[in-house]
C-alpha cells in the first residue's frame, strides 16, 4: 500500500511540477518512446535472468506492493510454535516430533498457526531444520553449521530479484538516451517541413526523460524496497535457525525460544511477558521456564 502511495507522490510532484511550470502533458506521451524503452528494458530483463527469477521477481514486485512482510503476531506464533515442539521434544523425546515434521499440514501443532503454516518455505526450512535432531543423523554441535548453510543459499537465491532489479534500474537512462538517439535520427531524416521539428525533438527528449523517471522515481525504490522486504521476511528463518541450534545443543525450550526472539528488532520484538502470555495455553507446568525467561530478560 506505501509503495503504491509513495509512487503516486513521485509521479504527481513531477508532472504537478511540469504542469505549474508551463509545461503540457500530454507531450510527455509518444508511444514510439515508450515502445522502445518498455520494450528493451522488458528484453534485457528476459535475456539477462532464467526462468526462476523472473517467477521470484514476479512474487517479490506482488509482496511490495501488499506490504506488511513482517508481524508481530506471526513472530509470535512462530516463536509460540518452536516452544511447542522443543517441549514435546524433551518430554517424550525427540522421535515424537517425526510425525508433525513429515507431515506438518496435518500436524496437530503446526495447524495451530495458520499464519506460519501458509509460508510453504518457512515450513519446509524448519521441518529441515529438525529432522536431523530427529532422525540423530548428525552431532548436536553440527547442526548449527548446516542450518546457516542452507539459509545462507536461500538468502543468496532471493537476491537474485534484487540484482535485477539493480540492472534494469542503471540500464534504463541509458535506454532512454537510445530512444532519443533514434528520436532525432528520425527529425533529422525528416527536414522538409521545418514547422514540425520542435515537436519531433521534443518527442526524442521524452524519451530521456522516461528512461531517468523509471530508473530513479520507480526501479531503485523498488529494489530498495525488496531488499528490506527480504530482509524482514529472512528474520523468521534466523529465529528458527538460531532457536533450533540452541535447542540442539542442549538449551531448554524456553531459553531457545528467548534467543529467538532477542534476534528481533525492537519494532517488532515481543516482550517476555507477551510470549509467557501465548505459552501459558500452550504448554503445562511451564512456570519454571517462565521464571528463567524474565529472569533473563
Amino acid at each position: 500500500m506505501l509503495l503504491a502511495i509513495g509512487m503516486c507522490i513521485v509521479f504527481v510532484s513531477c508532472i504537478g511540477g511540469f504542469v505549474v511550470s508551463g509545461g503540457n502533458p500530454i507531450s510527455l506521451v509518444h508511444a514510439g518512446e515508450i515502445m522502445i524503452i518498455c520494450g528493451i528494458g522488458l528484453g534485457i530483463l528476459v535475456v539477462s535472468s532464467p526462468t526462476s527469477v523472473l517467477i521470484g521477481l514476479k512474487i517479490d514486485i506482488i509482496k511490495a506492493f501488499k506490504g506488511g512482510i513482517a508481524s508481530k503476531e506471526k513472530f509470535i506464533d512462530l516463536l509460540v510454535l518452536l516452544y511447542e515442539l522443543f517441549m514435546l521434544g524433551r518430554r517424550k523425546g525427540t522421535p515424537a516430533l517425526d510425525e508433525h515434521v513429515s507431515d506438518p499440514q496435518n500436524s496437530s501443532i503446526f495447524t495451530k498457526y495458520p499464519s506460519f503454516l501458509n509460508d510453504a518455505g518457512l515450513v519446509e526450512f524448519l521441518c529441515n531444520s529438525l529432522r536431523p535432531i530427529v532422525d540423530g543423523r548428525c552431532k548436536p554441535a553440527e547442526i548449527g553449521g548446516i542450518l546457516k548453510a542452507e539459509l545462507n543459499s536461500r538468502e543468496a537465491e532471493a537476491g537474485r530479484s534484487i540484482k535485477a532489479i539493480e540492472m534494469i534500474s542503471d540500464a534504463l537512462p541509458g535506454v532512454g538516451i537510445v530512444a532519443a538517439v533514434l528520436g532525432i535520427i528520425n527529425t533529422m531524416s525528416n527536414l522538409e517541413d521545418p514547422s514540425s521539428v520542435g515537436a519531433k525533438v521534443a518527442a526524442a527528449l521524452s524519451g530521456t526523460f522516461l528512461g531517468i523517471f523509471l530508473a530513479y522515481g520507480i526501479g531503485i525504490p523498488l529494489g530498495r524496497l525488496v531488499s528490506l522486504n527480504q530482509t524482514q521476511e529472512f528474520l523468521y528463518y534466523h529465529i528458527v535457525e538460531r532457536s533450533v541450534s540452541g535447542f540442539a545443543t542442549g538449551l531448554s525450550p524456553i531459553m531457545a525460544v528467548e534467543i529467538g526472539r532477542r534476534s528481533l528488532d525492537n519494532l517488532i520484538q515481543p516482550s517476555a511477558d507477551e510470549l509467557e502470555e501465548k505459552c501459558k495455553d500452550a504448554a503445562k507446568g511451564g512456570g519454571f521456564f517462565f521464571f528463567l525467561l524474565k529472569c533473563s530478560n
